[in-house]
């Protein structure tokens, strides 16, 4: 499935199509939601983004996942406007890494070898000595 082209803020679809179905004035919806007024307006009119635990909040309160959007959807669509509204602006301007190494080299195997944490040693247990 393709990328869908300039979709909409998530918050568009809370202001045209949910609140309408339900009855609800934002400020009604807001209190539901346990935010304040402000806050809510602000994401349904795509000034502010749909966090992790609004999104959490509009599952909760539209019965999600079993009967309406879940989390993750809610999320899934705030990533995908905030991506397209990133892809309208020219690319930035990086220097890209070069994984060219000498072949044999064993850590040219993958990119991401080289930046895995190391473990290290444990300092439990130890005793300082004085």
């Amino acid at each position: 499935m393709g990328r869908m082209f300039n979709p909409p803020h998530p918050g568009e679809t809370i202001r045209e199509d949910i609140l309408p179905a339900l009855g609800l004035s934002v400020t009604e919806a807001a209190e539901q939601l346990g935010v304040s007024r402000v806050s809510f307006s602000r994401v349904i009119n795509g000034k502010a983004a749909i966090s992790p635990i609004m999104a959490r909040r509009l599952e909760a309160w539209l019965n999600g996942p079993e009967y309406g959007p879940s989390a993750e959807s809610w999320l899934r669509g705030q990533l995908a406007y905030d991506l397209w509204q990133a892809e309208q602006a020219p690319a930035p301007r990086v220097q890209a890494v070069s994984n060219r190494r000498p072949s044999g080299d064993p850590s040219s195997a993958t990119l991401c070898a080289s930046s895995r944490a190391q473990p290290q040693s444990s300092k439990r247990g130890r005793r300082k000595t004085r």
